[in-house]
């Protein structure tokens, strides 16, 4: 056993003899920043932390099966707009009539503010609106889940408020309600957003405590294994466990990789509960009741109520230090993030990649949002339609998760070359929608075309989540992981403020939803080439563990 304990990643430290191997003096190695230790970042990394159980890694991926996202942020959506469009007039004839009527132009508008605003342009308001209230979520109050059991009750806490305003759904029975639907789309959307990033926070206590990584650590100590494989094996048990987390049994006494068990299992709750909802949108009886999208919105919601209350049951308790003297819970957040923005010198690759991820993020999410407007006005708002949508994205999401992790594994693949793949995808659908601006043969104007949409977005941005969480976790400090994962948060969905505030500006002036394509694809794409060039995982993975050891003394 080594006297010296080995750090949560190891990292090997340059020295005389790397210099002399090669070929440059000892001089000519430029020494790291000098690191200051900020009282505001000590966080804790504890390695007697409670081994994870199966019970415990099986309660997890349960919560993420039911934290689907197929309620919040689709039926949500889809109902809000129909009750919107439906209370909306067409402006080219006037107040009064119906955009639903077979003469209608196609354009439909909102009193709004003593004006008139696009049904396209409000959604994508409620979205932006969405966006900045978590932007205040994980600002104000998410690194304060790094001290003591605060974060596991943040998570709890959010939880509830989204089952309730899911629930709540069922008093949406009339068009003259669309402002209360925007209402509770906005809080399920932000509380379901929350859930992501505070689910996703414990993530990394998760992976280094599995047998798996106990026995890796060992050797590592023991000097069975170099630090190279121990970093590429401690990357590999992540994203098992991340994409796991989508589908299949997980072995947690072998686990290799937590971000795609993740992945995994919310991807089969995806199947289940369409499959579930078709249960409702099939049969004649409840197919013709009035209520039966309201309906449809509460099944799934049961659903997750009953798979992810497991979590806050079988949780093992690891707990992070007590809130520093003098602090509390709504003040400490701002310093952290603060002390943490000055750290940049020290890991500069981690912030290239959140501000890189910021802009991606924005644009995705938003691309999402604008075909998903256009999605529901093609198919009529049909939850049965959507329903077989949605089916169609869950199946072939299982399968590329479990595909890509197989080829990962298989090759030895590193996640940033696995996300870079994914990001191609990422570039390509506004690219896509932008086409439909000049003809309406391609471009999300035809049925087929948001068959195949759903089909390439589940083969290639399922993998996209888990190897984008697995990249901040590897370039996370250990033992900080509420404080970065909040700063990811940020960056992966309240950083969607900008993009809905431009986009319903541009469909606004031209009412035409595909006008905003060409912003969006202009922001991922720059995004990309940022996140391919500009970061080095290795290097940012070292600089996270350097700068985590100084802050713990």
């Amino acid at each position: 056993m080594s006297l010296v304990s080995s750090p949560e990643y190891p990292s090997h430290a340059p020295d005389s003899t790397d210099a002399k191997k090669d070929g440059e003096s000892t001089s000519d190695i430029a020494s790291p920043p000098k690191i200051e230790k900020s009282t505001f970042l000590i966080a804790n990394a504890d390695r007697d932390e409670p081994v994870v159980t199966q019970r415990e890694l099986w309660s997890y991926y349960l919560y993420y099966n039911g934290d689907n996202g197929v309620g919040p942020l689709g039926y949500t959506q889809t109902l809000f707009q129909s009750l919107a469009t439906s209370a909306g007039y067409d402006p080219t004839i006037g107040p009064g009539s119906s955009c639903l009527s077979n003469t209608a132009s196609g354009q439909c508008v909102l009193p709004w503010m003593g004006g008139t605003k696009s049904v396209s342009s409000v959604v994508l308001v409620a979205n932006g609106i969405s966006f900045a209230i978590m932007t205040a979520i994980f600002t104000t109050i998410g690194s304060a889940g790094d001290y003591g059991t605060f974060g596991r009750w943040l998570l709890f806490t959010v939880t509830l408020i989204c089952w309730a305003a899911q629930y709540a759904c069922m008093a949406l029975t009339s068009p003259s309600r669309w402002k209360l639907a925007m209402g509770l789309y906005i809080v399920g959307f932000v509380s379901y957003g929350a859930t992501l990033v505070f689910y996703a926070a414990a993530f990394p206590r998760l992976a280094r405590n599995t047998p798996h990584s106990r026995s890796l650590r060992e050797k590592y100590e023991n000097g069975e294994i170099s630090v190279e494989e121990y970093e590429r094996e401690e990357s590999l048990e992540k994203n098992r466990i991340s994409n796991i987390s989508t589908v299949c049994p997980a072995d947690v006494s072998s686990d290799t990789s937590m971000p795609f068990s993740s992945q995994v299992h919310s991807n089969v709750g995806y199947v289940v509960t369409y499959l579930l909802n078709l249960a409702l949108l099939l049969p004649p009886k409840t197919a013709k009741d009035p209520l039966v999208d309201n309906y449809t919105i509460a099944l799934d919601n049961s659903y997750w109520v009953l798979l992810g209350i497991w979590w806050f049951i079988y949780q093992s308790s690891r707990p992070g230090p007590p809130l520093p003297k003098g602090e509390n819970y709504l003040t400490i957040g701002w310093k952290q993030i603060w002390a943490a923005l000055k750290t940049y010198k020290h890991l500069p690759y981690t912030f290239v990649y959140l501000i890189a991820y910021f802009l991606l993020a924005d644009g995705l999410n938003t691309t999402g949002t604008l075909v998903a407007i256009c999605q529901n006005d093609k198919f009529s708002f049909s939850f049965l339609q959507n329903t077989y949508l949605g089916l169609s994205q869950a199946i072939t999401s299982t399968i590329s998760t479990l595909a890509f992790w197989y080829i990962q594994r298989y090759w030895k693949i590193s996640t940033k070359k696995m996300f870079v793949v994914t990001n191609v995808v990422t570039i390509m659908i506004p690219l896509w929608g932008m086409i439909g601006i000049w003809t309406n043969k391609f471009g999300f104007h035809n049925a087929w075309e948001f068959w195949a949409y759903n089909v390439v977005f589940g083969l290639f941005q399922a993998p996209y989540y888990a190897f984008s969480q697995t990249m901040m976790a590897e370039l996370s400090p250990p033992g900080f992981d509420n404080m970065f994962f909040g700063l990811y948060g940020l960056s992966n969905r309240a950083s969607s403020m900008v993009g809905p505030y431009v986009v319903q500006a541009i469909i606004d002036k031209t009412q035409d939803n595909w006008k905003g394509f060409p912003f969006l694809f202009a922001i991922c794409t720059a995004a990309s080439l940022v996140i391919w060039f500009s970061v080095d995982v290795g290097k940012g993975r070292r600089d996270a563990v350097r700068w985590a050891t100084a802050q713990r003394g």
